[in-house]
């Protein structure tokens, strides 16, 4: 019985310790996954910025469905940021891996400024999505300048 507990708790703690990096099967599958969730994220964004700036027809329903989907897909990408995901075919400059904390940091601003974007947009008013968007947008800009090649 000792030894059945002891290799479940050895399993356990196994299964814990892997990295949620180890769901990709290669180093270009994590690639692909987080620039897939990167651009779903970035169109619906997009569709509520075009709106917010005026470029795109309001509709409060659109607005806040795909501001929804943006902050959800904001929460995606950082797992296909693993080890051995520098290389290839990726817009990520190296200090994606050498200043991971500024890195995690700004992503977490980033989901932060998703959330409030979806609640602006949930309540309908213009002004207040204008306001969430250019607050994203800058989260968006930050992250970019600092960590994307292009």
């Amino acid at each position: 019985m000792k030894t059945r507990t002891a290799c479940l708790l050895a399993a356990t703690a196994l299964t814990m310790a892997v990295p949620a990096s180890a769901q990709f099967a290669k180093a270009e599958d994590a690639i692909k996954y987080r620039q897939g969730a990167l651009f779903v994220m970035q169109q619906n964004f997009s569709r509520v910025a075009g709106m917010a700036a005026g470029k795109i027809p309001f509709d409060a329903k659109v607005a806040a469905e795909s501001a929804a989907v943006a902050e959800f897909m904001s929460k995606l990408p950082w797992a296909g940021f693993g080890p051995g995901t520098d290389k290839g075919d990726t817009d990520a400059k190296p200090e994606v891996w050498t200043q991971k904390a500024k890195f995690d940091d700004y992503a977490k601003k980033l989901q932060s400024e998703m959330g409030k974007l979806a609640v602006a947009a949930k309540s309908g008013h213009l002004d207040a999505i204008k306001s969430a968007v250019g607050a994203t947008g800058g989260a968006c800009k930050s992250c970019h300048d600092d960590f994307r090649a292009r």
